[in-house]
């Protein structure tokens, strides 16, 4: 329980700069009813939560532009791209703002 604790505190901890956003994919479903799924045949999720975004980037004036997602929102992320980070045990991805692809809804 402390393991988590500790993970949340240090996901929390990394601020993105500018127009950056930190993302954690969802986990994809290895077995369906019993039968595991082969890596091969698994496909890279597009799907990942905001885990903390950068304040914003910058125009030519020096004005903050707002960030299009925020945390906690469920976004689609394109296939390639982003850089992965690793804290502790858990695996997370930055993008720019603009290279996510839009905000699911429920």
């Amino acid at each position: 329980q402390w393991g988590l604790y500790y993970f949340i505190m240090s996901a929390r901890k990394l601020i993105p700069l500018l127009d950056r956003v930190l993302v954690q994919r969802v986990q994809q479903q290895t077995q369906i009813g019993g039968i595991i799924i082969p890596e091969a045949a698994q496909n890279k999720m597009n799907e990942g939560v905001v885990v903390s975004t950068g304040p914003g980037a910058k125009d030519r004036d020096g004005n903050t532009i707002a960030m299009g997602v925020q945390e906690g929102d469920k976004v689609l992320l394109p296939e390639y791209g982003g850089v992965n980070v690793k804290l502790g045990e858990e695996e997370f991805v930055m993008f720019r703002d603009d290279d996510i692809l839009g905000v699911l809804k429920d």
